[in-house]
């Protein structure tokens, strides 16, 4: 089957499922460039706690959107989108297909759908007002607002994400309706793109087994350290950047506002609280290809049936 649109890979999945090894391969297959998905890798300085692919593990293959953002900067769905599709116009001049790998959703769907925010743009001081109320209410007392015009949000943005939830109820007072509407009719537009969209899927409790274990290697590979290195440099807790998880959690030993067991322990379980968010984002998703590594167990057995499905879609 071919296509006129230009061809666009997804891999995609929860946390620890294992997508960038997979990438690799794929991408070495297809003549391929890789585009990162992933609220925190786009950061400098950030290497463990966002479990940052390294330059040998890219075996060669370009990466985009890694380590090109200062802490300090914001990053939000918007600045994604620009910057992704500015790579995805590079890699298309080369001859090259872009895959766009990570497990941020709403990244992804922004690209897929090329969502138009024209209507989001940000109020600062309505913006300011609510982050006020989120500090003396408390980030429960924001979300139970949220709740109140748009519990579909809700389902999927978790409450200590202040900025999203910050961003959804300014988005309904903008424009009068709710963001995760708005969300639905943009997931309904037909895609510009010929593509692939894959869901990397593994039994549940070996996932949260590979989260647990992960953990632990950040600790062991210097988590700590980083965060001390980054608080050095000016890096607070209301930065997006210090938001991701890790960080935060790790941002609060080193403040003496808990103790190192109870963050790892918060780790842990929001990491896992985060992919199974993650998976109801994908369920939720239309024209997916959901892979469980149960069917196959060996990435060889992955790659070779994503070969034949792009190879019917006419990419590659």
């Amino acid at each position: 089957m071919m296509s006129d649109k230009k061809p666009l890979i997804i891999l995609t999945g929860p946390t620890a499922v294992g997508k960038s090894e997979l990438s690799i391969s794929l991408a070495k297959a297809i003549d391929g460039e890789i585009i990162s998905a992933d609220s925190m890798q786009v950061y400098k300085h950030m290497d463990i706690g966002s479990a940052k692919i390294t330059r040998e593990e890219m075996n060669g293959i370009e990466h985009h959107l890694i380590d090109i953002l200062e802490p300090c900067e914001d990053f939000h769905v918007v600045k994604f989108q620009t910057l992704a599709k500015a790579a995805m116009k590079s890699i298309y001049a080369k001859g090259k297909i872009p895959i766009l790998v990570g497990g941020t959703g709403f990244y992804i769907q922004s690209v897929l759908y090329d969502i138009d925010f024209t209507e989001s743009e940000e109020d600062e001081t309505f913006r300011s007002d609510l982050e006020d109320f989120a500090r003396e209410k408390g980030a429960d007392a924001l979300f139970e607002r949220l709740r109140s015009i748009d519990p579909e949000s809700c389902k999927i943005i978790h409450a200590n994400n202040i900025k999203r939830v910050i961003r959804a109820i300014e988005f309904y007072e903008k424009t009068g309706k709710p963001i995760s509407e708005h969300n639905k009719e943009q997931r309904e537009k037909t895609s510009p793109y010929n593509f692939a969209y894959f869901v990397l899927d593994d039994d549940r409790a070996i996932l949260y087994e590979k989260i647990d274990k992960r953990v632990d290697i950040m600790l062991e590979n210097g988590l700590i350290d980083e965060v001390k290195s980054l608080k050095e440099m000016g890096c607070t807790s209301d930065m997006v950047s210090m938001q991701g998880l890790g960080y935060k959690e790790i941002l609060d030993y080193l403040d003496g506002k808990c103790t190192l067991e109870d963050a790892v322990y918060r780790i842990k379980r929001d990491t896992r609280h985060f992919a199974k968010r993650q998976l109801t984002w994908f369920r939720r998703e239309a024209d997916t290809i959901h892979i469980s590594r149960q069917d196959f167990r060996q990435n060889e057995l992955i790659l070779e049936y994503i070969m034949k499905v792009l190879a019917e879609k006419g990419i590659g």
